[in-house]
């Protein structure tokens, strides 16, 4: 039985490489100079899916992979519905964080009751943080630069991934509020595990040994 696991192409799977190698897997290709979607390994019973990330835990969740690598983010966003996350694979860490434009005055915005237009690509975790706050929200689902939003007048805040802080820096925002500490973990179909167990159980001890502290 062949094991398939999803992946996106970018940091996470530069980042995956070495927990792969301590399974004893090495793609055949890369998936940035390849066109392929999917990468065949050195074990013939392994085979890589290449994804979006936002695609990866509906890929798992209905069996066409058996594993895959996504950040707390998406799951978050997709709900986690019948999927298992055994390990905080510790990769691609970054922060959720609430931003505005600078000079633009976040605490007197969000008192009790205000309403706040905000722009995100994760309107789950955006419409949690404010409802916990007692704000209510105008989501803008956005797909690209989530910075521009707040210039142009389009949104009184972002609710985005922030990892060094330089692009919102660049474009006069500020990080002003932090929701969560995001790394990316590995996701496992259940039914997969008890029909593929013997080969996905020594795939999950040498990725659990090898998660950088």
């Amino acid at each position: 039985m062949t094991l398939t696991i999803a992946l996106s192409k970018g940091r996470i799977f530069d980042e995956t490489l070495p927990l792969l190698a301590a399974a004893g897997i090495v793609p055949a290709e890369n998936p940035e100079s390849s066109r392929k979607l999917i990468i065949g390994t050195n074990r013939e019973d392994v085979q890589l899916v290449i994804v979006r990330a936002s695609d990866v835990p509906t890929y798992v969740q209905y069996g066409a992979a058996d594993l895959g690598i996504a950040g707390r983010d998406v799951l978050i966003e997709h709900g986690g519905a019948g999927l298992y996350q055994p390990i905080d694979l510790n990769i691609a860490k970054c922060r959720m964080m609430v931003a505005v434009k600078k000079g633009f005055d976040y605490h007197a915005a969000v008192t009790q009751g205000a309403r706040l237009k905000v722009a995100t690509k994760y309107p789950q975790i955006a419409r949690e943080h404010f409802a916990a706050k007692g704000v209510h929200v105008d989501i803008i689902k956005l797909y690209g630069s989530m910075e521009l939003a707040p210039l142009v007048g389009l949104a009184d805040a972002i609710v985005d991934l922030v990892s060094t802080g330089g692009t919102l820096k660049a474009n006069n925002l500020e990080a002003v509020e932090h929701i969560a500490d995001i790394s990316s973990r590995l996701v496992v179909n259940q039914a997969a595990l008890k029909l593929k167990y013997d080969t996905i159980q020594p795939v999950l001890d040498a990725f659990a040994s090898a998660v950088p502290a």
